[in-house]
C-alpha cells in the first residue's frame, strides 16, 4: 500500500517551484508602472528606428537609438530611487535594449550602404553584431550586479551609439548608398562593435559614480567644458567619446599585461 501511495506522487523541481511562485507573485501584486512605462518608450524609440530604417531615414533612426539611450538609464535610475526594481523590469528592460540597442542598429547600418555596398558580406556583418548583442544581454542578465564597477564586454548601448555616431558623421560627408570605401568602414565599425560587446575586456560602469558624493568646485568647470565642446559638432564629439570608451577596454588589458609581465620580470 505505501508503495502505490509513494507512486502516484510526482516530483515537482524546485527551480519550478520558485517560477510558480514567482508567477504566483507577479499576479497578486502586478507590476510597477513608472519604470516600465519608461523601458516602453524606450522599447519604442528602437521600433521607431527599425522603420526609420527600413524606410531609409538614417539619420531620424540614429537620433531614436539615443533616445531609447537615454531612456534605458533613466528607467534603472527611476526605478532604483523610487525602490521599485522587480525581476519583470530586469527581462523587460533587456528585450526592450535587444530591439533599441541590437536589432536597430544591425538594421539601420544595413540600410545605410552595407546591403547595396557589400551584399551578402553585408548580411553577415549585421547579423553578427546583432547575434552579438544578444549573447551580451544574456550573459549580463546572469552575472550581473548593481554594485560592479565594471562591466565584461562592451554595454550594448555603447555598441549602438558608436553605429549610430558613424552613421551620423558620414551621412554628413559621404553618401553610404553609393560610396563603397565608407560602406567598408561602417561594416568595419559595426563588426568590431559586435565582437567587442562577448569580449572579456573590462569597462567602466558609470553606476560606480556616487552622485550624492561632494565634488571638488573644478569638476562642475570642467563638466562646463565638456558641454561646450559638444555643441561644436555633437555627432563627431559623440563619436570621438563613442571610439575613446570602446578603446578603453582593450588598452586597459594591455596596460594590465605589461604591469602583469614587469612583476613576474
Amino acid at each position: 500500500m505505501e508503495k502505490k501511495i509513494h507512486s502516484n506522487l510526482s516530483v515537482v523541481p524546485e527551480a519550478e517551484v520558485e517560477h510558480r511562485a514567482d508567477d504566483h507573485a507577479l499576479k497578486k501584486r502586478g507590476i510597477y508602472l513608472l519604470p516600465n512605462l519608461i523601458t516602453t518608450g524606450a522599447l519604442f524609440s528602437g521600433f521607431y528606428a527599425v522603420v526609420a530604417g527600413m524606410n531609409g531615414q538614417r539619420i531620424g533612426a540614429s537620433l531614436a537609438i539615443f533616445v531609447a539611450m537615454a531612456l534605458d538609464t533613466a528607467d534603472g535610475l527611476v526605478a532604483r530611487r523610487t525602490k521599485t526594481e522587480s525581476q519583470f523590469g530586469a527581462q523587460y528592460d533587456s528585450l526592450s535594449d535587444m530591439v533599441a540597442f541590437g536589432v536597430a542598429p544591425a538594421l539601420v547600418a544595413f540600410s545605410s550602404g552595407l546591403s547595396g555596398e557589400l551584399g551578402r558580406i553585408g548580411w553577415v556583418i549585421t547579423f553578427i553584431y546583432m547575434a552579438c548583442a544578444a549573447l551580451r544581454l544574456a550573459r549580463f542578465n546572469v552575472t550581473t550586479d548593481l554594485q560592479r564597477k565594471s562591466f565584461t564586454g562592451l554595454p550594448s548601448p555603447s555598441a549602438a551609439a558608436l553605429v549610430a555616431c558613424t552613421i551620423l558623421v558620414w551621412s554628413d560627408s559621404y553618401d553610404l548608398y553609393s560610396g563603397f570605401f565608407p560602406a567598408i568602414g561602417l561594416g568595419i565599425v559595426t563588426l568590431i562593435a559586435g565582437l567587442l560587446m562577448v569580449s572579456n575586456f573590462k569597462y567602466f560602469s558609470p553606476k560606480s559614480i556616487n552622485l550624492r558624493d561632494r565634488v571638488p568646485f573644478v569638476t562642475i568647470i570642467f563638466a562646463m567644458l565638456i558641454f561646450s565642446i559638444l555643441l561644436i559638432d555633437p555627432p563627431k564629439v559623440l563619436l570621438a567619446v563613442a571610439i575613446c570608451y570602446a578603446l578603453s577596454g582593450p588598452l586597459g588589458f594591455c596596460i594590465s599585461y605589461i604591469h602583469k609581465s614587469h612583476r613576474s620580470v
